[in-house]
């Protein structure tokens, strides 16, 4: 690789981009636009919502309630051994809710009966998915609140009127990751990576195509410039201009929106630098498998419609049916919002996004080849 040609190609490159005004105009203000909108969008569904429940008392009144909470759909329960696992479980994202029922529960509802107390359990709530959570605990107040009712029918309570002076059962809530359920870091943090899948490959995708209608690919070719030259003539300039867009997001969710990641915000630029050179490869390859401008954007758009629905940043993935989950799972964006997210709302470091980070590693790794091969081929 001759580092003079490199430079040339790149220098080249960043004067085409920054001649025309609109492509200008799009890298600014489209993911300004998109943060300020997506910011103040909220999911509100929830449907088969994943409940871990910790069962301390294992009494009849418990597994009462236990039954109630997985009657409707609403909560999908799953049995974990100690408290200490369902708070694994939050911050592993394998349940979004947490119920503890303490050993001395049917204590507490002998107890109420008796002096008029209010027997509790508690509930913990993945904060960052403050729509979910909201909802959430409004079902679980409910259901929790016939089946204090129905317990106390069944204890034959006589000097107790339903819904005068019966307590039933009191419930203890707290939010971890996002405490005042605060909407707009769940968005914030999952715009970057609409932003960055959808911009990227559309701005890329017309690139190669443009040329080829000009002629100056086909005279590019032709140049001692090799396949690889050529291929990070064209990354490198628009990755580092996306990288400073990821900066000016993330200043403008800041000072705007007041939200600010929990995590370094050196880490996320840096992910976000690996994760644009993916999508710019991605673009790379629809625009050199394309025939004309028109065709590229059609491939991006049928490419961006499923990223929105598939990976996680509107819905949550484990929601979905197995099989869409393992379509996800094979999404990059899947993997990028996720690590957004955890940087963003719970602050994790290297260690907790290792495993995200690994995958996009790997996708990238061959989407590049997969370019330079496909550059190759059209040489």
């Amino acid at each position: 690789m001759n580092r003079r040609r490199l430079w040339t190609l790149i220098r080249r490159e960043v004067q085409a981009t920054f001649r025309d005004p609109f492509t200008v105009t799009i890298l600014v203000l489209v993911p300004i636009f998109a943060l300020a909108m997506f910011g103040f969008v909220l999911a509100t569904d929830v449907k088969h919502l994943s409940l871990g429940l910790y069962d301390g008392a294992r009494s009849a009144a418990s597994r009462r309630v236990v039954a109630e909470l997985a009657a409707n759909g609403t909560f999908d329960v799953r049995d974990y051994p100690s408290a200490d696992a369902i708070g694994s479980g939050l911050v592993s994202g394998a349940i979004s809710v947490g119920v503890v029922i303490p050993p001395d529960f049917d204590d507490d509802m002998r107890r109420g009966a008796a002096e008029h107390a209010t027997p509790s359990i508690q509930v913990l709530y993945d904060g960052g998915e403050t729509a979910l959570a909201g909802n959430s605990e409004a079902f679980m107040q409910t259901l929790l609140r016939a089946t204090s009712q129905s317990l106390g029918d069944a204890a034959d309570q006589p000097s107790r009127i339903p819904g005068e002076g019966n307590p039933g059962i009191g419930v203890v809530t707290r939010a971890v990751f996002n405490p005042r359920l605060d909407g707009v870091p769940f968005m914030v943090a999952g715009t970057f990576g609409f932003v960055l899948s959808f911009l990227t490959t559309l701005i890329t995708a017309v690139s190669i195509v443009n040329e080829k209608l000009q002629g100056t690919f086909e005279q590019l070719q032709v140049t001692p410039a090799t396949s690889i030259e050529i291929l990070l003539g064209k990354l490198l300039p628009l990755g580092a201009i996306f990288a400073l867009d990821v900066v000016l997001m993330l200043l403008t969710a800041g000072l705007v929106l007041g939200v600010w990641p929990e995590g370094s915000a050196l880490l996320f630029i840096a992910v976000s630098a690996v994760y644009v050179m993916i999508s710019l490869a991605l673009g790379l390859i629809f625009s050199a498998t394309s025939a004309t401008a028109a065709e590229a954007v059609q491939k991006t758009v049928l490419f961006s419609v499923p990223l929105v629905q598939l990976s996680g940043f509107l819905f949550p993935i484990r929601n979905m049916p197995h099989l869409v989950q393992w379509i996800a799972a094979m999404v990059p964006a899947t993997h990028y919002i996720a690590i957004g997210r955890a940087i963003y709302l719970r602050g994790e470091g290297l260690v907790g996004i290792f495993p995200d980070l690994a995958f996009l590693g790997v996708a990238g790794a061959c989407l590049v080849a997969y370019a330079l091969r496909v550059i190759e081929a059209r040489a």
